[in-house]
């Protein structure tokens, strides 16, 4: 039940501001379920894609979803996560909880200092190569410690793609949702001698906790995408980005002393 609960929390912060789902999926999978580090950002990268699924659709509805700059951003973003998740499936569990913890506290200070007039329409034809530029380093970042994405993701939109803001959060969902399963790919899959591809054996994934989170973020994400537009996102933005912080400090104190005891 607690995990159906948070998950449905997860949910709503993913419909209301188009992102935010993995950094709070991990630490839930870390912390409440005693996944393993690997298996818990892996995992966070399925409930994330399904959650921003069912946003789009609502978003999509409305309008608000730029194909063409979200695919090509997505596209780039999704082949660099692939191969983060190769880089990140084979790094320590302390190392990637470090560096899972940096990701968040940068995100969280990004979400406080967001400026409240950004640009509301669009003023200026996008930048195709910086689009591909920053989806590639985003998607990256992403693909091996599962978090960072959204967050960079609409800024860039409006600053690259010339996309207004509404726009920009609707067409990250698409971007997250290709970068989450680019990820993921690069976690599950291995390249051997044996096989051209396989599933990676290391990573022992629960699927049941999976689905409970899947339902939980899904539900919450539908809700939260029917009232993203009634909700001033510059609060909503500076109260979660304080909530971000803590919770990067806690798990980069904590994964510390766990590494100074052993």
């Amino acid at each position: 039940m607690l995990l159906l609960s948070l998950s449905v929390v997860i949910g709503l912060v993913v419909g209301l501001l188009g992102a935010g789902g993995s950094i709070m999926t991990t630490p839930l999978f870390i912390y409440a379920e005693h996944m393993p580090p690997v298996e818990a950002i892996a995992s966070s990268l399925l409930v994330v894609a399904a959650a921003s699924s069912f946003a789009l659709i609502r978003h999509g509805m409305r309008g608000h979803i730029q194909w063409r700059t979200g695919l090509i951003f997505g596209f780039s973003g999704m082949l660099s996560a692939f191969v983060g998740g190769q880089v990140g499936s084979h790094l320590p569990g302390d190392i990637l909880l470090f560096a899972f913890s940096v990701i968040m506290a940068v995100t969280g200070i990004a979400m406080i200092r967001r400026r409240k007039n950004a640009p509301i329409a669009t003023t200026h034809k996008p930048s195709i190569y910086r689009l591909i530029l920053d989806g590639a380093l985003v998607g990256f970042i992403t693909g091996i410690v599962g978090a960072g994405g959204g967050f960079m993701v609409v800024p860039a939109l409006v600053l690259f793609g010339g996309l207004a803001i509404k726009d920009a959060i609707a067409t990250s969902l698409l971007v997250v949702i290709m970068k989450c399963l680019g990820a993921f790919a690069g976690f599950a899959l291995k390249f051997n001698d044996g096989s051209l591809v396989s599933l990676n054996s290391k990573i022992d994934f629960d699927f049941r906790v999976i689905l409970i989170a899947i339902v939980g973020a899904s539900v919450g994400s539908v809700v939260g995408s029917m009232f993203s537009s009634k909700v001033k996102a510059e609060k909503l933005n500076i109260a979660f980005g304080w909530f971000v912080i803590l919770v990067a400090a806690f798990i980069f104190f904590e994964n510390l002393n766990g590494a100074i005891t052993h």
